[in-house]
């Protein structure tokens, strides 16, 4: 398949996916284009978010038959859906008719979607059961031989009630694009025998920054002690239980990265100790259950990236948050507090607060972090600078002993891993996650077995 060439390779003579300047030894830059530049984005839109798997929902959100939401995958607007007998679909809203959505709230519960414009019906499976007036309507004989049903997504799967969807169906099977990802979302999945659960209420908000700001700073060290200094002060004048980091300290922790295939990727290190996290409530009975090893990294602060389009944070409490780009510099994100299925009612009370202290966009964390895209994408207008160097710090760590036996003990063999005190403030977590962005981005047929 042979793109055209951009404007801007027209003007500049250079591919949009020059992007990189990758030597070795860690000494890697990326270009400013990949957070600006039209031709990049739209890119990014055919061949990541409507190329390839994508987050989209959680099975707990849809618990019950009829239960459905409605969000998006890349430009394309999705129905999550449990039909009557518990079958879990992932449908694009659009009537099949004039194209009209069909389902217009974000969440509810209804056993029928109608089109408000002419009155199609379709099932929560997504047949259609009503043309209305269809016998008057004299169409010709070819239309009874057409499927009037809402379009299925060419691939939907699920992992331990996380679901994943394809709008094209040439993509490896679900496991094997998570790869050893799973092990991290095990690690979520199994802080429960029930499973994870979702708290009531949504978050959402938009910044005027790129997507790839968010994707980064979710795993990104070095900005915590620099960014949320207020949030740093307030929590240490709380008594110790209040929050995560309530007794700060960061020359006593050491965090690690794995950087895994398909541009996933992991931060990790230890907690604070006691009782300042909600799962410690549940010590005792992960110990039972799953063993020393696998406790521990659950009680570690864990923030995992599902490439590309959804984080995990569990650096106070637990979010997903799933972002939908909508421009260059526009992006919109979706988060949800997740809670283990049945923990104890002062668990549940200090999950809550700790969420809504740090994660909420009305806490004391995130405005931080949304000031700084907008800040960065405002200064990334500055078409004099061609290059960022804001992805080798930590390259002198990598490959670190104690990283290998971490990622040993639970039984992964990351494609890059680093360990070193919080002070380090890795950012070679991102150079495999970038050069798979590459791949993806140069290999227009869809993503294939890599």
């Amino acid at each position: 398949m042979i793109r055209a060439a951009s404007t801007r390779e027209r003007l500049t003579g250079r591919s949009p996916l020059d992007c990189f300047e990758d030597h070795g030894q860690g000494d890697f830059r990326v270009h400013r284009d990949i957070y600006r530049d039209p031709d990049i984005f739209d890119l990014e839109m055919t061949h990541l978010f409507e190329g390839g798997w994508n987050l989209v929902g959680l099975a707990a959100e849809i618990p019950q038959p009829h239960d459905y939401v409605t969000t998006w995958l890349g430009r394309t607007p999705l129905i999550l859906s449990r039909d009557g007998n518990g079958k879990l679909h992932a449908l694009i809203n659009s009537c099949r008719h004039k194209g009209a959505m069909v389902a217009h709230r974000q969440r509810g519960n209804s056993r029928t979607f109608v089109c408000r414009y002419h009155g199609w019906t379709y099932d929560t499976a997504g047949r259609c059961i009503l043309v209305r007036d269809e016998a008057q309507g004299a169409y010709p004989a070819g239309f009874a031989q057409l499927s009037h049903d809402l379009q299925p997504v060419a691939r939907f799967g699920e992992y331990r009630g996380i679901l994943f969807a394809s709008l094209v169906p040439d993509v490896p099977p679900l496991e094997t694009w998570l790869g050893e990802l799973r092990v991290m979302l095990d690690l979520i999945a199994d802080q429960s025998p029930h499973g994870i659960e979702c708290i009531p209420g949504q978050g959402r908000f938009l910044y005027r920054g790129n997507w790839k700001l968010q994707l980064e700073n979710g795993v990104d060290p070095y900005h915590f002690s620099a960014t949320h200094v207020s949030y740093i002060q307030a929590l240490q004048q709380r008594a110790a239980k209040a929050s995560v980091y309530s007794r700060f300290r960061s020359n006593e922790l050491q965090r690690g990265t794995f950087a895994f295939e398909h541009g996933h990727n992991t931060l990790w290190g230890p907690a604070p100790p006691g009782k300042t996290t909600p799962l410690s409530w549940l010590n005792d009975e992960l110990l039972q259950r799953v063993g020393p090893v696998r406790t521990r990294w659950m009680h570690y602060v864990r923030n995992t990236t599902v490439f590309p389009n959804a984080q995990f944070a569990e650096n106070a409490s637990l979010q997903l948050r799933v972002w939908r780009p909508l421009a260059p510099d526009l992006t919109e994100v979706r988060t949800w507090c997740l809670a283990p299925v049945g923990e104890p009612a002062e668990a549940r009370r200090l999950r809550i607060r700790q969420y809504e202290e740090f994660f909420n966009p009305s806490g004391l964390a995130t405005p931080d972090d949304l000031a700084n895209y907008e800040d960065s994408q405002r200064g990334l207008s500055a078409r004099q600078i061609a290059w960022q160097q804001g992805h080798s710090r930590g390259a002198g760590l990598m490959e670190h002993p104690e990283a290998r036996a971490a990622a040993q003990e639970l039984g992964v063999n990351p494609l890059a891993a680093m360990v070193g005190s919080f002070d380090s403030g890795d950012e070679t977590i991102m150079q495999p996650t970038y050069r798979y962005w590459r791949q993806r981005l140069g290999q227009p047929s869809a993503e294939g077995d890599q």
